[in-house]
């Protein structure tokens, strides 16, 4: 039978067990029910043992720094977690990339582990799977390829139905791959492993789900914390010359949207902001417009948001020809509201079809793809036509922190570091100035004078 013993002002007890000894002490109380949590371990030698565990168990509890122990697996906590995170976090974007990172690449590996043996080792141990063997999808943009290659090296040619057919996807996806192929954007070889780059966002996901899991005192410290994550090379963004993006803008000024191409080359804004840029947003009499809310593609279903964080949310000033396209854009819309009159679909948006619905932010990508192969620029998405405004406002002198803040970037670091690598050339002119000021024009010391110095 149990022995069960306690010590005059000392909270909890220890029992022995056999040929074993346990402790057992009320912890803090469950923050909804009220009721007290009941920390026990066993497996102890002698008594004293016990209690000297139970003391630092307890010792640990004013710390915060002890948790409750539990056969909670990291799959399930993921399940908890899912929910709590897409409440917490402001963009629908950014919740379905962290769930689809877990599921596809943690979930698979460590999934069944006890959530508290989760340690450094375990989470090195998967970074280092993921990078040697951890691809799981599906590369069909390859497969598509090859069978493309192989009939049209033949001589003979392939409908995007037969293709789509042939490797199992939609007919939209093979008609647009065909396309892609066709002008020359071909997919590289893919290998069995992940990207460093998508190593280090499973890592910037894992980081904050044990961030919670810690809060939440499931675990002790966050593991991830104590893991470097992979250093994807910065090989700079691909964008365009102001050379070719004049071409662009030249090129579609008859388009019925011309003002959102004008509008995405001189502000940045990302495709979520000009899908979502609302009428009651622009101050055209003041040279303005405000980034309020988004349209943001998630799991193929547009949802609105109200932008990636705080800084997103922002009023970003207009050039005088951005101006102009948009005045007479809005005076289009007017005139489209008038023409359709009750069967107009009225969202309020700046960028619409001609009866009002609203665009789905997917086709301003493939518009985009569609242009620049007419006119055989390189192909960029609209994230690098972002890029593009990023680095030509840099090289033109404009100050970071400006150009940070029309971002919508958290901080001006963030966008020094991402743009570092694609602008050389300022490091360099920057070395040079500074040389100056020190001393004095590029030619300083060329007749220099010999100066022997004595010791006193």
């Amino acid at each position: 039978m149990p022995r069960t013993r306690k010590r005059r002002g000392i909270p909890g007890s220890v029992t022995r067990r056999g040929n074993k000894w346990a402790f057992a002490f009320d912890g803090p109380a469950d923050p909804l029910t009220g009721e007290r949590n009941r920390i026990r371990k066993s497996g102890f030698e002698s008594e004293d043992e016990a209690w000297e565990k139970m003391a630092e168990a307890q010792a640990k509890l004013r710390e915060g720094q002890l948790t409750k122990p539990s056969k909670r697996t990291v799959a399930q906590f993921f399940e908890e977690w899912f929910p709590r995170m897409r409440n917490s976090i402001g963009s629908p974007t950014t919740a379905n990339n962290y769930e689809t990172l877990a599921r596809a690449y943690v979930i698979p590996v460590i999934g069944k582990k006890r959530l508290q043996d989760i340690d450094a080792v375990t989470v090195t141990s998967l970074y280092e799977h993921l990078l040697n063997s951890g691809r799981r999808k599906r590369d069909t943009n390859g497969e598509m390829f090859r069978i493309w290659q192989e009939v049209t090296g033949r001589g003979d040619e392939i409908s995007a139905r037969e293709l789509a057919r042939e490797v199992g996807v939609t007919h939209d996806a093979a008609y647009k791959a065909m396309r892609r192929f066709r002008a020359g954007r071909t997919p590289t070889g893919e290998t069995n492993g992940l990207s460093k780059k998508t190593v280090r966002s499973v890592h910037i996901m894992l980081r904050s789900a044990f961030a919670d899991a810690v809060t939440w005192k499931y675990v002790p410290t966050n593991p991830v914390a104590a893991v470097k994550a992979p250093s994807p090379e910065n090989r700079g963004h691909r964008t365009w010359t102001p050379t070719e993006l004049r071409r662009f803008l030249t090129a579609v000024q008859s388009d019925r949207l011309y003002a959102m191409w004008l509008l995405l080359a001189t502000t940045g804004m990302r495709r979520s902001e000009v899908a979502g840029l609302r009428l009651d947003g622009l101050d055209l009499d003041n040279g303005a417009l405000a980034v309020r809310t988004t349209r943001v593609v998630t799991n193929g279903k547009v949802r609105q948001g109200f932008g990636k964080s705080r800084r997103s949310r922002r009023r970003l000033s207009l050039d005088k020809a951005t101006v102009a396209a948009l005045l007479t854009h809005v005076e289009m819309i007017q005139a489209e509201k008038a023409t359709w009159a009750d069967a107009y679909q009225d969202h309020g948006l700046v960028f619409c079809w001609e009866d009002g619905r609203p665009i789905y932010p997917d086709t301003i990508t493939e518009w985009l793809a569609r242009i620049a192969d007419r006119l055989g620029l390189p192909h960029l998405t609209l994230h690098e036509l972002r890029h593009t405004y990023a680095t030509t406002a840099l090289r033109a002198g404009v100050h970071p922190k400006i150009v940070s803040t029309r971002l919508g970037h958290a901080t001006v670091a963030f966008t020094l570091d991402l743009y570092t690598a694609d602008i050389p050339e300022l490091d360099q002119a920057a070395a040079q100035e500074i040389s100056n000021l020190f001393l004095g024009t590029p030619g300083f010391g060329t007749d220099a004078v010999e100066v022997t110095l004595e010791a006193a």
